[in-house]
C-alpha cells in the first residue's frame, strides 16, 4: 500500500531524513506496518511509540539500517548523516498509529456494527451478554475483551483489555474475513487515553459505571482525568447508551458528540428495571425483573445483586438496536454465562459456591454486600493478593471480609516475587482491624477443600480473586492452575474415599 494512502485522515509533514528538505512520499510503497522494533524489515513503516518503559524514536537508526521504508515520529531522532530514509512527523505518533492501522487494514469497522463498553466494573460480563443477545438473534459476533479475543472458533487469551489499535484492526479484519457482522468489546480508560480504537466511530457506546481506579504514576492522574478518558468514547460513537444512576454519568458525558440514552432503576431512564426480585435455589443465586420504557419484559438473570440487572439492562439496550425479540433477550439473560465472574459451580445443593474475580476493596466490598442480600446462613470468603502490589490493596481487603463476611479464608493468589506467607500476614493486619473471623492456609487447594469441608447447610462461599485465570504466577513462572479444575480433583478425592 502507498504511504499516500494511509496518511490520508492525518495531518503530518515528511522530510528527508533528518534534514528540513520536504520530501516527495506519493510513490513509497509499504510492505508492513510495525510499532515493535523487534520486526522492523526492508520497506515497513515504523512507527515511534513513546511508552511507559520504552521509547521507540531511541531505535529511529535501526530502521534506517534495516532499510524501513519510512519512520513515523513525533519527537526528534537521531539518524545516520546520510539517511534519506523518509521521515514522517505528526503530532501523536500513538493517535496517528490508530488511523493508519485502520486504512493498512482496510477500515474493517465499515463492515462491522461495533459496540464498545467502557465503565468500571461490568464490561466484561456485558460483553459476553450482548453476544450471546446477538448470537441468539442469528448474527455472527466477534468479542474482544479481558479474558479474550473471539474470532469465529478461535479464542486468543488476552494481554490487555483492549488491544493496541494495530492489533486491534488486525482483529477486525480477520473478523470481517470469518464472516462476522458485529463486534462487542470492552474499552479501557487506558485505551482511550491513548487513542488505541480511534480510526472509526462505534455505532453504539456504553457506560456501565464509575468508582475511583486505575489511578496512579502510569495510569490517570486523579478521578477526574479518569473520568474524562471515559468519556472519551461519547465522541467517538453513533449513540452512547449510559446508566441514568450512576452519580458521576454527566460528568462522564460532558461535551458529548452522540445522541444519548439511559437504563437504571430511577424513573428518568428511557429503558428502567422494575419488580425486581431475589431468586435462590439449590446451589444457584439470580434475580427477576420487568423493564419499562423502551422495551417491555420479564427477564431471569441467573447471577445474583442488582449490579446483575444493571449488565441486563445494558445488554437489553443494545439488542434493541439489531432488532432482536423479546424471546431472544430472554433466553439469552436467561442462559448467558461468563467464565470467572460470579461463575456458579454446583458441588451440593445444601450450599452455594462461586468464582469470581474481585482482587480489589471495591469489587469485593460490592460483590460480599450483593451476597448478603440473599441472607446465607453464612458468608465465607476466601481470597489471598497478588505479589509486588500495593500492600494497601491488602490491607483494604482484609478490612472489607472481615467486616461483610461471616467467615474468611486467606489463601494465596499470584505471590510473583514474594513470599506467599508475607502477603497473607499483610491481609491480616486488615483482617485484625474487624472482629471478623478467619483462618489462614497458604495453599490454594487446600484452602478451597477447607471451604469445601467445613460448609454448612445455606452457606454461600465465594472464591474471590482469580475468576478466569488459569495460573498461578510463583517467581516469575506461571504454572497451570484453574479453579475449577481444583474443585473437580477436591469432589473426586471425597468422592473416592
Amino acid at each position: 500500500m502507498k504511504l499516500i494512502k494511509l496518511l490520508e485522515k492525518l495531518e503530518y509533514k515528511a522530510y528527508i531524513g533528518n534534514s528540513k528538505k520536504e520530501a516527495d512520499i506519493s510513490e513509497i510503497e509499504i510492505k508492513d506496518v510495525v510499532n515493535n522494533s523487534n520486526n522492523i524489515e526492508e520497506g515497513c513503516l515504523f512507527i515511534c511509540i513513546k511508552g511507559a518503559n520504552f521509547d521507540g524514536h531511541s531505535v529511529a537508526a535501526k530502521a534506517a539500517d534495516k532499510k524501513a521504508a519510512a519512520i513515523l515520529v513525533q519527537d526528534d531522532v537521531i539518524l545516520p548523516d546520510n539517511c534519506t530514509m523518509p521521515l514522517v512527523r505528526v503530532e501523536d505518533t500513538r493517535y496517528a498509529m490508530a488511523f493508519i492501522s485502520a486504512a493498512w487494514f482496510g477500515h474493517p469497522a465499515d463492515c462491522l456494527k461495533t459496540v464498545g463498553i467502557t465503565g468500571t466494573k461490568g464490561k466484561t460480563t456485558t460483553t459476553y451478554l450482548v453476544k450471546s443477545m446477538l448470537e441468539n438473534a442469528g448474527h455472527k459476533v466477534g468479542l474482544i475483551g479481558t479474558i479474550e479475543v473471539i474470532i469465529g472458533d478461535k479464542h486468543i487469551p488476552a494481554k490487555n483489555t483492549t488491544p493496541e489499535s494495530l492489533d486491534l484492526q488486525k482483529y477486525m479484519r480477520e473478523m470481517v474475513d470469518e464472516g462476522c457482522d458485529s463486534l462487542v468489546m470492552e474499552v479501557s480508560s487506558q485505551a482511550l487515553m491513548q487513542y488505541r480504537s480511534q480510526g472509526f466511530v462505534y455505532d453504539l457506546g456504553l457506560f456501565t459505571n464509575i468508582e475511583p481506579d486505575h489511578i496512579g504514576p502510569d495510569e490517570h492522574k486523579d478521578f477526574d482525568d479518569y473520568m474524562h478518558c471515559k468519556g472519551l468514547l461519547f465522541k467517538q460513537c453513533k449513540v452512547g447508551i449510559v446508566n441514568a444512576d450512576d452519580e458521576h454519568v454527566n460528568q462522564v458525558i460532558e461535551g458529548h458528540t452522540c445522541d444519548i440514552e439511559t437504563f437504571g432503576f430511577s424513573e428518568n431512564a428511557n429503558l428502567r428495571a422494575i419488580n425486581l426480585a431475589y431468586i435462590r435455589k439449590p446451589g444457584q443465586l439470580g434475580v427477576f425483573f420487568d423493564t419499562t420504557g423502551l422495551i417491555e419484559l420479564h427477564a431471569e438473570v441467573r447471577t445474583p445483586g442488582k449490579f446483575s440487572v444493571y449488565n441486563a439492562l445494558c445488554a437489553i439496550a443494545v439488542a434493541r438496536h439489531f432488532g432482536c425479540s423479546q424471546d431472544e433477550i430472554i433466553q439469552a439473560l436467561r442462559n448467558a454465562k461468563v467464565k470467572g465472574r460470579i461463575e456458579m459451580v454446583n458441588v451440593s445443593d445444601d450450599f452455594t459456591l462461586m468464582i469470581d474475580y474481585a482482587h480489589n476493596a471495591m469489587a469485593l466490598k460490592s460483590l460480599l454486600s450483593t451476597l448478603k442480600d440473599y441472607r446465607p446462613n453464612r458468608l465465607v470468603c476466601l481470597f489471598g493478593c497478588g505479589g509486588n502490589r500495593s500492600k494497601l490493596r491488602r490491607y483494604e481487603m482484609g478490612e472489607v471480609s472481615g467486616r461483610l463476611a461471616d467467615f474468611t479464608i486467606i489463601t494465596s493468589d499470584n505471590p510473583r516475587f514474594e513470599e506467599p506467607l508475607d502477603i497473607i500476614h499483610d491481609i491480616e493486619i486488615g483482617m485484625k482491624k474487624t472482629d471478623g473471623k478467619y483462618i489462614e492456609i497458604p495453599d490454594r487447594k487446600e484452602a478451597i477443600a477447607y471451604a469445601i469441608d467445613n460448609a454448612q447447610k445455606g452457606d454461600i462461599i465465594i472464591l474471590a480473586g482469580k475468576g478466569h485465570e488459569d495460573y498461578q504466577e510463583i517467581k516469575g513462572v506461571k504454572y497451570p492452575m484453574d479453579e475449577r479444575d481444583l474443585i473437580a480433583d477436591i469432589m473426586k478425592e471425597r468422592n473416592m474415599k
